[in-house]
C-alpha cells in the first residue's frame, strides 16, 4: 500500500492548573480562536474548541503528520503564553500538566461538537471533576485519583 490514509478524531480536554476560574469573556472568544489556530497551523482540523471557566474542550481531526503529544504541548504552551500577555490578570496562568484525550467515532462528531458547545449549561450543575471523571469512565481509562488533579 503506497498512501498513509488515517482519519483520527480527537478530543482533548484540559483544564487550568488546580481548576482557577481564569478563562472569561472577552478572553474567552480570543482564546478559543488562537486554539484553533495553533491546531489548523499544525494540520489539526478544528472541529470545536470551547469550554469553561477552567477548562477547554478541543474537537480536532489529528493530522497524519503529528503525535498527540505534540500537539498538545503545542496547544498548551504557545496558548500559555499567548494569554499572559492579555495583562496582569493572567500573569500567573498555567494549564494543568495532564490532559485527557479521547478518540471519537465519525458517526458522534456531531453530538461530540454539540456537546462542546454547549458547556455553559452543562457547568451549571457539574463541575469539571465530575464531567471529566464521566469521560475517564465512558472511555473505559483507568486512573488514579491522586494523580488526575494538579
Amino acid at each position: 500500500m503506497g498512501q498513509s490514509l488515517v482519519k483520527n478524531y480527537i478530543h482533548l480536554v484540559f483544564s487550568t492548573k488546580h481548576r482557577e476560574p481564569l478563562i472569561h469573556p472577552p478572553v474567552e472568544a480570543e482564546l478559543h480562536q488562537y486554539l484553533g489556530g495553533i491546531c489548523n497551523n499544525l494540520e489539526c482540523l478544528l472541529i470545536k474548541v470551547g469550554g469553561y471557566t477552567d477548562h477547554i474542550h478541543i474537537l480536532c481531526l489529528l493530522s497524519k503528520k503529528i503525535a498527540l503529544v505534540k500537539l498538545v504541548e503545542e496547544v498548551k504552551s504557545h496558548s500559555s503564553k499567548w494569554i499572559k500577555a492579555k495583562g496582569e490578570d493572567y500573569a500567573n496562568f498555567y494549564w494543568q500538566d495532564g490532559y485527557g484525550a479521547f478518540s471519537i467515532n465519525p458517526s458522534e462528531v456531531d453530538a461530540v461538537a454539540t456537546y462542546i458547545s454547549n458547556q455553559k449549561e452543562h457547568h451549571q450543575n457539574k463541575t469539571f471533576q465530575e464531567e471529566y471523571r464521566a469521560f475517564l469512565r465512558k472511555y473505559q481509562v483507568a486512573y488514579d485519583e491522586r494523580y488526575v488533579w494538579d
